[in-house]
């Protein structure tokens, strides 16, 4: 299994975390980023500190700006770039002389704007008939990095290929569970970032905890259904991928999406905070697909709604918190 050549496309701080994390197993690893500065930096410096600081970056793990060099010859590519690049990327590898016996792993949380099209539905679009899966779970990456017990999983509708990856991944503070519920698992992932950004704004207004255990509850039930009406199992919500990677994001000081929140609950403009990220808040975009699916669909979800009138429509954080609490009354 060692043989196994990776490419993990994406500098980011999940897509470094990976990399090393790959690397630590004995694999021969190569890190691509989109901008041939910074990869140039990164190769000098060893050291991702935008994204990930005082994490060194192995010697031996190559760092490249030259996607046809990355994915050459790779048995595995970890695609970890944000979810509105992600199709620009795949059409660039198309044009290439890409593997097509790889295995392409995504672990981008996000759905694709204009077409609300899941992550590894965008792969297969643009790749055809590949090997595709998708790991997900509350993985906030510098605790990864640093070894902290964390779990994730990895989904396929394949057996053999989730209990491969399964191999591949885990380590002795990295477990990976498997499943075979890809949709169920990629809304999970993709769909806690809005709440998160709900979640982010109840801490800039000063409320507690009250309201944001009622968030994450009524939160994890919109996520759940929808993903229902989208063909998800139901239990996928209550696990690692939903519930787990939805408390992880609504309460951790490193969630982007909770930030991006907070700072809006504090009056501040969703233009002026992304202007000042060097992170992409996944949530953002997010939060016009998933209300556009609940539109396509015809599913209540009246928190989701809320956050897309606060990012896109300049509603006040505070009516938005009155218009949830005074709804019509209901069962639970």
């Amino acid at each position: 299994m060692k043989n196994v050549k990776i490419a993990v496309l994406g500098d980011g701080g999940w897509g470094t975390t990976l990399a090393i994390l790959l690397h630590k197993k004995g694999f021969r690893v190569c890190l691509w980023g989109a901008f041939s500065d910074y990869v140039s930096v990164l190769r000098s410096k060893r050291v991702n500190s935008r994204f990930l600081p005082k994490v060194r970056i192995p010697q031996s793990i190559e760092i490249t700006s030259n996607l046809a060099q990355a994915v050459l010859d790779k048995d595995l590519i970890v695609i970890a770039v944000p979810s509105q690049y992600l199709r620009q990327v795949l059409k660039k590898i198309k044009q290439l002389d890409y593997p097509r016996r790889a295995i392409y792993l995504s672990v981008v949380k996000g759905i694709e704007v204009g077409s609300l099209k899941r992550m590894s539905e965008v792969i297969k679009e643009e790749l055809g008939n590949i090997e595709a899966a998708v790991l997900s779970g509350p993985t906030i990456a510098h605790e990864v990095a640093l070894g902290i017990p964390t779990t994730a999983v990895v989904a396929s509708s394949e057996i053999n290929l989730r209990k491969r990856l399964q191999d591949i991944f885990t380590t002795e503070t990295f477990r990976i569970y498997t499943n075979s519920d890809v949709c169920g698992v990629e809304l999970g992932g993709s769909l806690k970032n809005v709440i998160a950004i709900a979640c982010g704004i109840s801490d800039g207004l000063g409320f507690g905890t009250n309201a944001k255990a009622a968030l994450l509850a009524r939160g994890l039930a919109e996520i759940s259904r929808l993903g229902a009406i989208m063909g998800a199992q139901p239990a996928t919500f209550s696990g690692i991928s939903g519930l787990g990677d939805l408390v992880t994001t609504c309460i951790s000081s490193y969630s982007r999406n909770r930030f991006v929140g907070e700072q809006i609950g504090k009056g501040k403009k969703l233009k002026q905070v992304i202007n000042h990220m060097k992170m992409v808040a996944e949530g953002v975009p997010t939060a016009k697909s998933a209300y556009q699916l609940s539109r396509r669909f015809k599913v209540n979800m009246p928190i989701t709604k809320e956050i897309y009138n606060v990012l896109y429509k300049n509603k006040s954080s505070l009516k938005a918190v009155k218009d949830l609490m005074t709804r019509e009354k209901k069962e639970e």
